[in-house]
């Protein structure tokens, strides 16, 4: 009852009160994306969701579109800063995804909706990741975010699809809470967010 009723209504009743009571934070990091890095203002990218049915993520623009002399963009680290990298620190970049959970394709708490390139890499076991709505934050973000390798990062979200209860979820947003103010996890070593995922092997 809870997985199919309560916990979108809750999503969505919550998402709507937050984005009212945010609206002036949005502005503002709206405003500044703007007049420091241009347009977009709002980073949009297509990602699995549950049942691996597609739609769109949004999220505050956080990097410059510098790039090296042969018109490539250079690499994710040296496009973080000013700021983009405060904005990304305090985890601001995610405001713009309550709409995401306003409109159900989203939960507060779920594994994080990775990249489509990804979908052919997972093995059976961590393909049980879409079986449940993804989240602006989870069980592996609380247990390290990007500085956990991706193989404890699936071992984190398939024990949250195996475990998920309003008990469950609630304790996972007061850790979210702390790992904010901490700032913890943020960046995997050497990489500006996290490396990618090359399967399995």
């Amino acid at each position: 009852m809870y997985k199919r009723f309560f916990k979108p209504l809750i999503d969505r009743v919550l998402a709507l009160l937050l984005i009212i009571l945010f609206s002036p934070v949005i502005a503002i990091v709206a405003l500044l994306i703007y007049i420091k890095m241009g347009r977009p203002v709002i980073f949009t990218q297509p990602r699995p969701g549950k049942d691996e049915k597609i739609f769109n993520i949004y999220k505050f623009r956080t990097m410059t579109d510098e790039r090296d002399s042969n018109g490539e963009l250079l690499p994710d680290e040296k496009r973080l800063k000013g700021v983009g990298k405060v904005i990304r620190s305090l985890s601001l970049d995610e405001l713009p995804q309550l709409f995401n959970v306003l409109k159900g394709e989203m939960s507060f708490v779920g594994p994080r909706p990775l990249l489509i390139d990804y979908l052919p890499l997972y093995n059976k076991e961590q393909r049980k990741r879409h079986q449940v709505t993804p989240g602006i934050t989870g069980w592996a973000q609380v247990n390290g975010r990007n500085a956990i390798s991706w193989q404890e990062k699936f071992k984190y979200d398939i024990e949250y699809v195996q475990k998920q209860s309003f008990l469950f979820d609630i304790k996972i947003l007061l850790l979210t809470i702390k790992k904010v103010i901490k700032k913890e996890g943020i960046s995997q070593q050497g990489n500006a967010t996290m490396e990618k995922f090359n399967g399995n092997n």
